[in-house]
């Protein structure tokens, strides 16, 4: 089974408006809600590709049951823990550009912590654990350490999709898959990249240092995967790009789904570049429909 965890899932509400004035009555023209959470999005779109997984995390009161029903009535497993607190309402305005007010979300005991902690600790070698996104403020930093521990000690397989010091900590615990932005490698190592050949040596450094596999996003210059054996570039098809939420966490699900069936990281990679940009080209999160639309455009070369 593939367990996303979501640590500060929310309750997304987009609005569209013709224009937007301060301090005056605006009105919508359209507006829609979701759950959000970066683990939550992997979810969804395992959906998409048939690929069972449970979601995990904290939710709490009305916006966090909404958020559990949305998911089981995509027929997504749930196994949340519950916290006294609202799970948060993000909002995100649309006026031609996009601002976005994003809530803190709900405290977190160490009651809760401890709950979810137990969950993780039920899983197998069996089981691939994905943590993906930020830490709510009240919970410790290491949270993220203390649940890839567990993991290690049980034989669980991890991905870790989070940026900085959160993604750098957990690395000497071997994730199975990492998969920073080319933006989130610069920043490791305080340096610009912005191209595949740039990026790779970056991407052997974080091989070196733990990880399994790591995919490097660059937008619309393509994509790199990186392990011990191979380094593969994958073009990226081309585009209208509508929506930048969820693409990196597409690219997981996708890259995940094919990868737990097939066992072929090249196959798994092509499916992983043509989710990410079937989401970015797209209002919402991809459909299977659409990824297999673009699989013919995503190609992928071999380096050494």
């Amino acid at each position: 089974m593939i367990y996303t965890l979501t640590l500060n899932p929310s309750v997304d509400y987009i609005v569209q408006l013709e224009s937007f004035q301060l301090g005056e009555l605006n009105r919508t023209i359209n507006e829609t809600k979701f759950p959000g959470g970066k683990g939550i999005n992997v979810s969804r779109v395992l959906n998409q590709f048939a690929a069972k997984s449970k979601a995990l995390g904290f939710v709490g009161g009305f916006t966090g049951t909404y958020v559990e029903q949305f998911l089981q009535n995509e027929r997504i497993d749930t196994e949340f823990v519950q916290v006294e607190e609202d799970t948060r309402i993000n909002i995100k305005l649309k006026t031609g550009q996009e601002s976005e007010i994003n809530a803190v979300g709900p405290q977190i005991t160490e009651q809760n912590f401890t709950r979810l902690k137990e969950k993780i600790q039920r899983l197998d070698s069996e089981d691939l654990l994905v943590l993906a996104g930020s830490i709510p403020s009240t919970l410790p930093e290491t949270t993220y350490e203390d649940l890839v521990k567990i993991c290690q000690e049980n034989g669980v397989k991890f991905v870790v999709d989070a940026e900085g010091e959160l993604l750098k900590n957990v690395l000497p615990y071997g994730p199975f898959l990492i998969k920073p932005n080319h933006h989130e490698l610069g920043e490791l190592f305080e340096t610009s990249i912005s191209s595949a050949v740039e990026a790779i040596p970056y991407g052997k450094n974080l091989i070196t240092m733990g990880a399994q596999n790591v995919i490097v996003s660059l937008a619309d210059k393509g994509a790199v995967l990186i392990n011990k054996n191979n380094s593969f570039m994958a073009t990226v098809p081309m585009g209208k790009v509508k929506n930048s939420v969820g693409a990196g966490d597409s690219m997981v699900a996708g890259f995940l789904a094919v990868y737990e069936k097939t066992k072929n990281i090249e196959e798994a990679f092509r499916y992983s570049v043509a989710s990410g940009s079937a989401t970015a080209f797209s209002l919402g999160l991809c459909t299977k429909e659409k990824v297999e639309e673009l699989l013919p455009e995503v190609h992928i070369k071999e380096l050494f």
